[in-house]
């Protein structure tokens, strides 16, 4: 095999992107190898643009076509576990659209049956971690640089989604279309990228809104304060109804800080002393000469760094990678296992909104399935009309 055959399922914005990338070339060691969507337009549009390339209306048969090496699952939510399992019972590879799923007990599912098999590829497409200031921030994290963390904030609002947009189709922002509005729809990456360099919270505590500025059943405003277990906390903020946005991620350690701006723009701030030393030792001359305005660089070096990143190549960067692991065993830089972390915390969000009380990370994920469901009979009881 020199090239990945891959089956995109779902012609939408996002498959419709990688088919995009692949057939323009940008993806050196891929080609579509088919495609499958269950609507008609979608069918016109496909021999329209890739008249040579298979399309199949149901995608069982395009997995036992011949036709795919692998596939990509960009469909609904709730899709991705069924259909990943389904291709990896055929000796399929997959990567999984994000989230990896709703609800952790599906989640589990798919991953438990990728174990049983080792020789398939199975990832993730977390895109951002293929981004390059991420990758330098969780470097210098893992690298102790500025030593054990103690707090996380990270506010981003940059997802403005106006009404038209949940109008567009029936399924979008409802329980049963989608399993969730803002935390699994806009966030997961920075859900994935939060527990990717910080770790995974032990608890969490979280007020979100239902509605607030939206006409919607599902949450369009979230406050969560994370609890890392040692005396380490966290913030973190989202929503779709600011239209000005901020991204501002925050880490404090014991020997210094990280801000990212924009997700362009690292600013890197090293204590010459720990923290803890400067506390025990520091005159109270040198505290009032540094609250008055004294020279912080006696206290900390500083380091910015700028990155750009051109639209694609993060999603392109994905592909590539997925292909070379089934090509060439090179490592994968996100595995498919690693999708259900950003769910747990996406779930012991929702839920501790739910039950208005701090939920542990993972939750009981009965209980979970069955707050879920309770939304969905409302929501089927009292349908908001699009």
């Amino acid at each position: 095999m020199k090239k990945v055959r891959l089956g995109i399922i779902g012609l939408g914005a996002q498959g419709g992107a990688y088919a995009g990338f692949i057939s323009e070339g940008r993806v050196k060691n891929m080609e579509i190898g088919a495609i499958s969507d269950i609507e008609p337009e979608k069918k016109k549009l496909a021999e329209e643009k890739y008249p040579d390339v298979p399309f199949y209306e149901d995608y069982i048969e395009m997995l036992e076509s011949g036709d795919v090496d692998a596939v990509v699952t960009t469909v609904p939510h709730y899709l991705h576990p069924e259909m990943g399992i389904e291709a990896l019972k055929r000796d399929i590879h997959v990567l999984g659209e994000k989230p990896a799923g709703v609800y952790t007990k599906q989640v589990k599912e798919l991953n438990d049956f990728a174990v049983t098999k080792p020789e398939l590829t199975f990832a993730i497409m977390f895109n951002q971690r293929t981004n390059e200031l991420y990758q330098k921030v969780k470097e210098i994290v893992d690298n102790g640089e500025i030593g054990n963390i103690r707090r996380t904030n990270w506010m981003i609002t940059t997802w403005w989604r106006p009404q038209g947009y949940y109008d567009q189709s029936a399924w979008r922002a409802t329980w049963e279309g989608e399993g969730g509005g803002v935390l699994v729809n806009q966030a997961p990456h920075q859900l994935d990228l939060l527990q990717w360099i910080a770790g995974m919270p032990k608890k969490v505590y979280s007020n979100v809104k239902y509605g607030y500025q939206r006409d919607i059943a599902v949450e369009d405003e979230v406050t969560t304060i994370l609890d890392y277990g040692n005396g380490a906390t966290g913030v973190f903020v989202t929503c779709t109804h600011d239209a000005i946005g901020t991204d501002r991620f925050e880490i404090l350690g014991d020997n210094g800080k990280i801000v990212v701006d924009d997700s362009k723009k690292v600013t890197v701030k090293r204590l010459k002393k720990p923290e803890s030393e400067m506390s025990k030792t520091m005159s109270m001359m040198e505290v009032a000469k540094l609250v008055m305005g004294g020279q912080a660089d006696e206290l900390y070096d500083t380091e910015v760094l700028e990155f750009e990143s051109v639209w694609g190549g993060q999603h392109v960067a994905v592909l590539e990678n997925f292909a070379a692991n089934i090509l060439d065993g090179e490592p994968l830089i996100a595995p498919g296992s690693d999708g259900i972390n950003g769910v747990a915390l996406a779930n012991a969000i929702h839920l501790s909104s739910w039950l208005g009380k701090e939920v542990e990370v993972p939750v009981d994920e009965e209980v979970y399935l069955a707050e879920l469901n309770k939304r969905i009979q409302e929501e089927k009881a009292n349908p908001i009309k699009k």
